[in-house]
């Protein structure tokens, strides 16, 4: 059975990475695993952060040489780094049928339902403006300029939440996390995924029967 491509975006601060995993961990519980895809980025390392585990670091020249080279799934500039989905790697997971989440923002998630239409997109929004704010506070990371600029790519960046199949609010994040959860699963049981697997074949069984015309 070929694996579900799932999109999840959200601005800065909204919490879909925590949530993703949170969901991921409770489908793993259930025996449906579901991967994280690792991008590409010419961003610098953060504390405690591996290559090849958290992100693939390449340098600018690299990154470039591979979107020339049409070796991104989907590719995009976000806070003056580049950051892409590696197509190949992406297409055989796939195929091998893991189900493969992509955490990019809507410029990627356009890519990627262009290139590949079956994908399920879903979009994380903040309860309000003044909790995404607070939230981007808290991490006690970045200058009050920084945090400013991000609440001003944030409201562009909501702004194309009508392009997404599904759209999730974290308020509470366990109903949140629920919500994703339900998501996922449902993306199993779509008939563009069954029809490669057991339940397609059994479909196919059902209606035309062994020995029938």
């Amino acid at each position: 059975m070929k694996g579900s491509l799932i999109v999840v975006s959200a601005p800065s601060g909204a919490g879909k990475t925590s949530l993703t995993h949170a969901a991921i961990d409770q489908l793993a519980g259930d025996g449906h695993v579901v991967s994280f895809s690792v991008s590409y980025t010419t961003r610098l390392p953060r504390a405690g952060e591996r290559n090849g585990q958290d992100y693939h670091f390449v340098d600018d020249s690299a990154f470039l040489e591979m979107a020339e080279a049409n070796a991104f799934l989907e590719h995009a500039q976000v806070f003056d780094r580049r950051y892409g989905t590696g197509r190949a790697r992406t297409l055989q997971a796939l195929d091998a049928g893991e189900d493969i989440v992509l955490d990019i923002d809507w410029q990627g998630a356009r890519q990627v339902k262009a290139a590949y239409p079956d994908a399920v997109l879903i979009y994380v929004l903040p309860p309000s403006t003044d909790a995404l704010r607070a939230r981007l506070s808290s991490r006690g990371q970045d200058s009050d300029d920084v945090i400013e600029r991000r609440m001003r790519d944030a409201v562009a960046e909501m702004s194309h939440w009508q392009e997404y199949d599904y759209v999730i609010v974290n308020d509470d994040f366990d109903v949140a996390a629920r919500a994703l959860v339900a998501v996922f699963r449902a993306a199993r049981l779509r008939r563009v995924q069954a029809e490669s697997g057991p339940v397609g074949e059994l479909a196919r069984s059902l209606v035309n029967p062994a020995g029938s015309a």
